[in-house]
């Protein structure tokens, strides 16, 4: 087998090492749990206080709210943990007892389901909200019939989506079988 140029090696290592570029975005992503983080304990500031007096509907949208905030920085920390080990540098943490089942072994299919099954479930758990909140003068006035149709056409494209994808998947996995 005939060696490579000195040149070819070179760019080839260059290429390699361009990875480290995605780093910072990574280091991005840990800045935007952080206001994930600030958002949610706000959040929960403001609704805490209430929690006495408040109706039941209001406790249910306060609830979705904090799930909607917390299946977010779960899709976060999925991207962020699963994207550096896919596409950056394994994660050197040896066998901390904390370290999650998943990490390591959700490659780029698996990454791009979850993705697509937290947005239907963000997806799903706005559109709920909004549905809740039907016949309030202050979100009907931002919400309209025409704001409400979009919201469900977005949601069921995302839902579509997700169903396309997974058929993909299991097509492909079906034709590396034979």
């Amino acid at each position: 087998m005939a060696e490579k140029p000195s040149v070819e090696q070179a760019f080839e290592r260059g290429l390699f090492a361009s990875r480290w570029l995605m780093a910072p975005m990574y280091l991005g992503l840990v800045v935007s749990l952080a206001m994930l983080v600030v958002v949610f304990m706000r959040e929960i500031a403001y609704y805490a206080p209430q929690v006495l007096t408040m109706s039941s509907e209001t406790a249910i949208l306060a609830v979705l709210t904090l799930i909607d905030l917390t299946l977010a920085a779960n899709l976060l920390l999925i991207v962020l943990f699963s994207g550096y080990e896919n596409f950056v540098s394994k994660l050197d943490i040896g066998a901390h007892n904390d370290r999650p089942d998943w990490m390591g072994t959700v490659d780029f299919s698996g990454l791009k389901m979850k993705l697509i099954a937290s947005i239907v479930a963000i997806s799903g758990i706005h559109l709920l909200k909004r549905f809740m909140e039907i016949g309030q003068a202050k979100a009907d006035a931002v919400y309209g019939n025409t704001e409400l149709f979009w919201l469900v056409l977005i949601h069921m494209v995302f839902v579509l989506s997700g169903v396309l994808l997974a058929a993909m998947d299991w097509l492909s996995a079906r034709a590396k079988k034979h």
